[in-house]
């Protein structure tokens, strides 16, 4: 049975529509930062195909705290800022959601990444929070990608990722992917989280070999990302 493998870019690496002939799958960056109208994502469904999957990355104001520099690009703010990130069961995480949540379904997305900053640490506290809050969201119409850094002990992810129902969402050249129904790797050059980085093409063999019969879907989010991206699809059809 050969591999199922979806590639694209962490973001619009070129022209919509170009991009929509050059790749089958996209994880926006956009509603990391910024939740916009929701009639431009509904634009964004009419023009692709049919077949092109939207993937979306999670609020930050749902994973990250106040204190994150990427709030300086936050235009809208709402409620008690001391309320926001972390997974937290607080009216503004829960409505960060809610807007996120309907994005999604605007676009027809399958995936949603929650990527995490190191500053989410393994405490109880954290944890806690984690597990309330996917279990409050837990419904059959999306999988949830989660993407933790700093120092997680293994197997601490694998537990939760289990009893959540959650992907381990992984740089495949840095950590191993530890549970989910599919892969899903996101590449931020190397060492490191390096965005300079240019994979060559011995790394993209080895990105191949990373793959294995689950769905795979590999996400560039370097600076090369484009040519990186188109380079390792023309690898596989050679």
């Amino acid at each position: 049975m050969p591999k199922v493998i979806k590639v694209g870019c962490c973001g619009w690496a070129e022209a919509h529509q170009k991009y929509f002939r050059d790749f089958k799958v996209i994880e926006i960056q956009e509603t990391f930062y910024n939740l916009e109208k929701i009639s431009r994502y509904e634009k964004w469904r009419e023009e692709a195909p049919e077949d092109f999957e939207f993937v979306i990355k999670a609020w930050m104001i749902i994973t990250h705290s106040i204190s994150s520099p990427t709030y300086r690009r936050l235009k809208n703010r709402f409620g008690n800022l001391k309320n926001y990130g972390f997974f937290k069961s607080t009216p503004e995480v829960l409505k960060a959601w809610e807007k996120t949540e309907r994005i999604a379904r605007a676009l027809r997305t399958k995936i949603i990444v929650f990527q995490c900053p190191a500053s989410f640490k393994p405490e109880p506290e954290n944890i806690e929070n984690l597990r309330r809050f996917f279990k409050k969201i837990k419904t059959r119409d999306f999988i949830y990608a989660w993407e933790p850094r700093g120092k997680w002990e293994e197997g601490l992810i694998k537990k939760l990722c289990q009893e959540l129902d959650l992907v381990h969402c992984v740089d495949p050249f840095k950590t191993k992917p530890l549970f989910g129904k599919i892969n899903y790797f996101r590449l931020h050059g190397q060492p490191g989280y390096n965005l300079r980085y240019k994979y060559t093409d011995q790394d993209l063999k080895k990105l191949l070999e990373f793959c294995n019969k689950k769905e795979n879907y590999i996400l560039f989010n370097n600076i090369s990302m484009l040519d990186d991206a188109l380079r390792f699809l023309k690898a596989q059809i050679k």
